[in-house]
């Protein structure tokens, strides 16, 4: 089973960026679509992000425009580039597999941001 370390959180102030990482075990080549998602405080976890194996890239909306997807299949590496962050953007972020998260959860990474 691929294991997935997502790692990259912090605290950040309102308009500042983070750059969050999501290393898996296996090789992200044969995965397939990957995806960021993000739990709330109090609320169920929903999809930020998404990448296909050929690099075509969806986002949410509320943070289009703002966030940018990265894979590096030789790394087995996907990212998430932040910016612009706000305070509603806080949360534990994790990746996956997308549109169905497939794989164990892995534990997260802490993203606070603060106005």
């Amino acid at each position: 089973q691929v294991q997935l370390v997502e790692s990259g959180g912090g605290l950040v102030q309102a308009g500042g960026s983070l750059r969050l990482s999501c290393a898996a075990s296996g090789r992200l080549s044969s995965i397939g679509d990957m995806g960021w998602y993000r739990q709330a405080p109090g609320k169920t976890r929903e999809w930020v992000a998404a990448i296909g194996s050929g690099g075509r890239r969806s986002f949410a909306d509320s943070v289009k425009g703002r966030f940018t997807i990265s894979r590096d299949n030789g790394k087995n590496t996907v990212f998430l580039q932040m910016n612009s962050l706000e305070p509603e953007d806080t949360a534990v972020y994790y990746c996956n597999t997308w549109p169905t998260p497939t794989l164990i959860w892995g534990q997260g990474t802490q993203v606070t941001v603060s106005s």
